[in-house]
């Protein structure tokens, strides 16, 4: 009997030495952090993946992620510089950089930190987007509007052991109930602008067209006063050399003569060779000339 209850009494020890030794091992992965509390307070934090020990029973192993973590905002309504309303639908990416910060601010709870950046994100947004007009906030949807929020919000989450990486917008869309006004406005300033564009490219195309019709009226008087002025030339030129050709009196009468023949000949006239000319003719006293 002494022997059974010598055995049981060991396996008890064995046993608890086995559940004290179990809970004294704390296993810390590469993604999270282990805060070890004694009596509800952090006693220390382990940062680095491995095997680490506790007092069983009196100390007891909290679990925060390290990794990169997403917080979804909801979509929301928030107000331009020009009194125009717009739709903005956010998620933030976060992570805990200082545990013992976390835990002692926020009591180690994710939700109370994703309270925390759902206030001072949308803050943030709502105060960046009330400082520009509706134009820049689209525009600006490249990233221009993430980093002035990001800038805006600074490292005011520090305060939490939190760091802030990003902050990105999925949707920025206009209300339902303003959307087709909104775009009916839009679609009327842009053909506003175009006709002013087709005015001012009608009015540079008439300019443009008046020009080269004023260039080429000039181009052709000048040619045309140049071809006057060379057919002047040509004329005075065979005057001259006529002149020079028929400047003695046999060179003159025989000038006359062939011109009476050319005139002879241009009267004759269809099936006609006939010739007849009054005695007083030009032609015919050149032809009855001894």
């Amino acid at each position: 009997m002494k022997k059974v209850i010598a055995k049981c009494f060991m396996m008890v020890i064995i046993l608890a030495a086995f559940i004290g030794l179990g809970g004294s091992l704390v296993v810390t992965r590469e993604n999270e952090y282990k805060l070890i509390r004694e009596f509800g307070r952090v006693n220390r934090v382990i940062d680095k993946a491995g095997l680490s020990f506790k007092v069983p029973f009196i100390q007891m192993a909290d679990t925060l992620p390290k990794q990169i973590l997403l917080y979804d905002l909801a979509a929301s309504d928030v107000i331009t510089m020009d009194k125009k309303t717009m739709l903005t639908d956010s998620y933030v990416l976060w992570q805990i950089t200082d545990p013992l910060t976390f835990a002692q601010t926020l009591n180690s709870s994710i939700a109370n930190a994703e309270r925390r950046i759902d206030t001072t994100v949308y803050n943030s947004i709502k105060n960046v987007i009330s400082s520009m007009s509706q134009n820049d906030v689209i525009s600006g949807r490249d990233g221009e509007l993430s980093q002035a929020i990001m800038t805006s919000i600074g490292d005011s989450m520090e305060q939490y052991g939190i760091r802030l990486l990003a902050v990105e917008t999925k949707r920025l869309d206009l209300p339902a109930d303003n959307k087709t006004a909104v775009y009916e406005r839009m679609i009327s300033e842009r053909d506003k602008i175009a006709a002013t564009y087709e005015a001012e490219g009608q009015a540079e195309a008439k300019v443009i067209q008046n020009t080269t019709d004023r260039e080429i009226a000039i181009s052709i008087s000048n040619a045309q006063a140049e071809a006057a002025a060379i057919t002047a030339e040509g004329e005075a030129e065979y005057m001259r050399i006529l002149a020079a050709a028929y400047n003695t009196p046999e060179r003159a009468e025989f000038y006359g003569f062939v011109r009476a023949l050319e005139a002879a000949r241009a009267s004759l006239t269809g099936s006609s060779n006939t010739l007849i000319l009054p005695g007083d003719s030009p032609i015919a006293s050149i032809f009855m000339r001894q």
